[in-house]
């Protein structure tokens, strides 16, 4: 059998070097080499430290490691069950990546129950790791966003121009046909923390295309049709979550249910002052004269962008995120959503999006 030939802690250190190579990159801290060393075997961090950006194959990655591929294959499948690794099959062989921290491995760690891994002690281990200096920033700081947010269309204004498809999330969802459902990640951490709050843990967040089929096939999402994944859609808009969603035009892998209070994008606008996600293409507005005053709006606001001073609501436009969760609670119907006055158009897929963010830090 062939071997790496380094000492645990240079893989280690190899791994965490290479994952912070990713446009979304690690910050290293000893909180992150604590996590990595749980996450990965030390033969599963030689290999990850040797992968390289984007997706690659199994003969390369077996040139670089200097492993056999019948050495090597057995490692990457161990690495694919914990998310650590995505293999997607093509015709005549597989690609495989090395999963990102986010939105990766971190995600896929809390996405079901069971298992060996210890969940406790990782939920405490990344809440502390988002907690640290310069960690949000390198998530979130970048202009161009990982995620966007898609406004409740029953919120929507009647408009003159026409509402894109991918504003609209059940455009998004029909236009995938078919998707996953899986556990809400964050809560299910925050659950592990004793910080959960009442929104739904279990089959909430929708996975669309290539990512849902590898989510299935790796046990980390459950098969859902368009009419389970409208249906989640509308009870989450009921409970007043924010749909956040992939941050590209084109075949978006997710969109998310968030609450201000366990996701970690939109914490990282409360507790960081970090501009972690891009709002939608419209902005809440009140119409003072029918404002009671009630605060309800402030109550239902994510990322504290209403406020209620001298008996009348008032939005910040330069924090609104535009989902509408203030909209459909309003008792008086005193507020409306309204275009913005520049639209924003997303990248047009994936690889438009991570060019964009790799160049922005300067990683190109």
């Amino acid at each position: 059998m062939g071997h790496l030939g380094h000492g645990k802690a240079d893989v280690f250190r190899a791994l965490a070097e290479r994952l912070d190579k990713n446009p979304v990159g690690a910050p290293l801290s000893e909180t992150l080499m604590r996590i990595l060393h749980i996450m990965y075997s030390e033969q599963e961090a030689a290999v990850g430290g040797k992968f390289p950006v984007g997706f690659t194959t199994l003969d390369r990655l077996a040139a670089l490691t200097g492993l056999t591929e019948n050495d090597l294959a057995p490692i990457l499948e161990s690495m694919a069950a914990k998310g650590l690794v995505v293999d997607m099959p093509r015709r005549d062989r597989a690609l495989y990546s090395l999963s990102p921290l986010i939105i990766g491995f971190f995600e896929y760690t809390f996405m079901r129950t069971g298992g060996s891994l210890p969940l406790s002690e990782l939920a405490d281990l990344f809440e502390r790791y988002h907690a640290e200096q310069n960690v949000a920033a390198e998530f979130f700081g970048a202009d161009t966003k990982l995620i966007h947010t898609l406004a409740y269309e029953s919120a929507m204004p009647d408009v003159t121009t026409e509402v894109l498809d991918y504003e609209k999330a059940s455009a998004v969802i029909r236009a995938a046909g078919r998707g996953a459902l899986s556990m809400c990640y964050c809560r299910h951490q925050a659950s592990h923390l004793g910080k959960a709050c009442g929104a739904p843990v279990d089959d909430v967040c929708t996975s669309l295309g290539p990512a849902a089929e590898w989510l299935v096939r790796r046990g980390f999402a459950r098969p859902a049709g368009v009419d389970e994944l409208l249906r989640v859609l509308d009870r989450t808009e009921t409970l007043g979550l924010v749909h956040l969603a992939d941050n590209v035009a084109n075949n978006p892998a997710f969109i998310c249910h968030c609450c201000g209070c366990c996701c970690w994008a939109l914490r990282a606008v409360n507790e960081h002052g970090v501009l972690s996600v891009h709002p939608s293409n419209f902005v809440a507005r009140v119409a003072t004269a029918q404002c009671s005053g009630c605060g309800v709006c402030v109550q239902r606001c994510h990322v504290r962008a209403a406020a209620c001073d001298a008996g009348t609501a008032a939005i910040d436009p330069g924090r609104c995120l535009g989902c509408g969760a203030c909209v459909k609670s309003c008792p008086q119907e005193a507020i409306t959503l309204a275009r913005r006055g520049q639209v924003r158009v997303p990248p047009r897929d994936k690889r438009e999006q991570m060019l964009l963010i790799a160049k922005e830090k300067g990683k190109l």
